[in-house]
């Protein structure tokens, strides 16, 4: 399901080194693509990485923006031919991570945001140490119970398994490095700005960064 040694050659390029990896992981219903889209709007500098499903898209979903919306058959083909860094089944779908995609934003320095279930952010962080694993929550299972029925997107079924994978899905909650309760969306956003910038501040970041700086101050390079 995963080329491992692909990933970890990418890992310990030079250029890899030079860039933030997110990976954002919640419930279904918890608010995360509403944050990470209004997180983008302020910090351009992010890239969003698109994933590809088998899933129909939703109402104001387009291909190519929101995901790459592909049949089964099409999904198998490209995970036969290693096309995914990582990729599952869930909620009945499949999702893949593009291999490429994350291949070419790293080695050109650019910040890379992942919005992956939790089994495809334990094997990021496998491969990539230095993934900035971020998991968030709603304030309650009743609380994400009412929106996803709010939504109105799933029948009583479908919202039925939700919760219970959400339930599940909570359970690995303390494998992220951060964790996000999005009960005040404003409040929620501003710790996830937190989150962005403590993160650009780690030490090997900021020497690949500012060379010139590190070779004033005799700085060693990250290891």
């Amino acid at each position: 399901m995963i080329s491992r040694r692909l990933a970890r050659t990418l890992y310990l390029d030079e250029h890899a080194l030079q860039a933030s990896l997110f990976v954002i992981v919640a419930p279904s219903g918890a608010g995360k693509t509403t944050l990470v889209h209004a997180l983008l709007r302020s910090r351009p500098g992010i890239k969003l990485s698109i994933s590809t499903t088998t899933r129909l898209p939703r109402n104001t979903e387009r291909d190519g923006l929101d995901y790459f919306f592909v049949d089964e058959a099409k999904f198998l083909a490209l995970a036969s031919q290693s096309a995914f860094l990582e990729w599952a089944q869930v909620h009945g779908h499949y999702y893949g991570t593009s291999k490429a995609f994350v291949e070419n934003t790293l080695a050109v320095g650019e910040d890379l945001l992942l919005e992956i279930d939790c089994q495809g952010a334990a094997q990021i962080k496998s491969l990539f140490p230095e993934a900035v694993i971020i998991f968030i929550a709603p304030p309650s299972i009743h609380e994400l119970e009412r929106r996803l029925e709010a939504r109105a997107q799933d029948d009583a079924a479908s919202i039925a398994k939700r919760i219970k994978a959400a339930q599940s899905e909570l359970q690995r909650a303390h494998e992220a490095d951060y964790l996000v309760i999005n009960d005040d969306f404003d409040q929620a956003l501003l710790d996830l700005h937190r989150i962005v910038e403590a993160a650009g501040l780690r030490y090997h970041l900021r020497l690949s960064r500012n060379p010139l700086l590190a070779q004033r101050l005799g700085l060693r390079s990250y290891p």
